[in-house]
């Protein structure tokens, strides 16, 4: 069926110019005479039958291109988020609206190929226009629309005592993957709505085919943690559908996403932190948390401890805490493989996590 309208399109579009344009051209090539074969009274019927033929035969050759690119066109449009295609549409629109304005002066020219191919071309380019200006800017125009609404509601419950909503949590890659954000929204410890945008899901998947065992390891695991926290989880979770295809890294991604939003981004990224914090956005760091409800560990406390291995400085040895904490045992060389008795030095806390110093106390009763 498609098929057939391209066909009837092409014949109409190729007899309509012919019978515009065919004319002209004969009356500049000097064949229009008062002849019946050439007359200007039959050059216009002459020209649209010419045109229609012409147009049918391009057609023969450019139809399956046509109705495949309408077919794969309507496959995209099935799939895009509605929001796409709302602003996509208005700026189509906006853009029409302006080309018609345009295109006012242009058509009363007297050069009839001026004032009848101009208009279309316009017409088509302030569409594009139009277009890409309301699809790439539809979250900045959305957020607009939220944020004038939340402006009429307060200022018709000013009266009011009004609650604050809980902002969205967006979930960064590498804190899905970490896996403790599940066991925390079980926890009910984050309020609002958990936000998984669709790239962040599509690098996961990426991290999930890689050809390295890790790697697939990993992305698996997250998958598998998104699951949990949207299946058994009590807690709303929305999926972000929208992109910012003008953007390619991941993390300016969510830092963007974070302000349209007005969302708060969560992760365990040490550098996304720092970003974050330095384009004002907020956010919340997974090993902040882990850290804040360690047990506190103060200087001069013993500590027994089992040296796995050997540290970076000269006759270091490394130890870990049953919950990962790295303890760095000053000449603690010699005791890898040993348990041995500790007595902490210093703490040192960060966003990248927790570290402590110590030194066996064999050597500190030698002293």
């Amino acid at each position: 069926m498609l098929k057939r309208f391209v066909q009837i399109f092409f014949i109409i579009a190729g007899g309509t110019a012919g019978y515009l344009y065919i004319p002209d051209l004969l009356g500049l090539l000097g064949f229009l005479e008062e002849t019946w074969l050439v007359s200007p009274y039959v050059a216009p019927y002459a020209g649209l039958v010419l045109g229609a033929i012409i147009f049918f035969i391009l057609s023969l050759w450019c139809t399956e291109l046509i109705v495949s690119f309408f077919n794969w066109f309507e496959e995209k449009l099935l799939k895009a988020p509605v929001a796409d295609l709302l602003f996509g549409s208005l700026g189509i629109i906006i853009g029409l609206i302006i080309a018609y304005f345009l295109n006012e002066p242009i058509q009363a020219i007297g050069i009839k190929i001026v004032s009848q191919v101009v208009p279309i071309f316009l017409s088509i380019l302030f569409a594009y226009f139009g277009f890409q200006v309301g699809f790439k800017r539809r979250d900045e125009f959305l957020n607009l629309l939220t944020l004038t609404r939340k402006d009429k509601k307060k200022a018709a419950a000013s009266d009011e005592l009004t609650m604050d909503i809980p902002k969205p949590k967006i979930l960064d890659t590498s804190v899905i993957i970490d896996g403790r954000i599940a066991d925390i929204c079980q926890t009910s410890f984050l309020e609002g709505t958990i936000i998984i945008p669709q790239f962040v899901l599509e690098e996961l998947q990426h991290i999930a085919d890689s050809s390295d065992a890790l790697k697939r390891n990993r992305g698996r695991r997250g998958l598998d943690i998104l699951n949990r926290i949207q299946k058994e989880l009590p807690i709303n979770v929305e999926i972000y559908e929208g992109d910012f295809e003008e953007i390619q890294e991941v993390d300016s991604k969510l830092v963007k996403l974070a302000k349209v939003m007005n969302g708060i981004v969560v992760t365990n990224d040490f550098n996304l932190n720092k970003v974050c914090e330095f384009q004002k956005v907020p956010v919340l760091n997974i090993n902040d948390l882990a850290n804040a409800v360690k047990p506190i560990v103060l200087p001069g406390e013993e500590l027994l401890v089992q040296v796995i291995k050997d540290g970076k400085e000269q006759n270091q040895g490394v130890a870990y805490l049953d919950d990962g904490t790295m303890i760095v045992v000053e000449e603690g060389k010699n005791y890898i493989g040993k348990t041995i008795d500790v007595i902490i030095t210093s703490v040192l806390q960060t966003s990248a996590g927790r570290m402590i110093f110590a030194k066996p106390k064999l050597l500190e009763k030698a002293l």
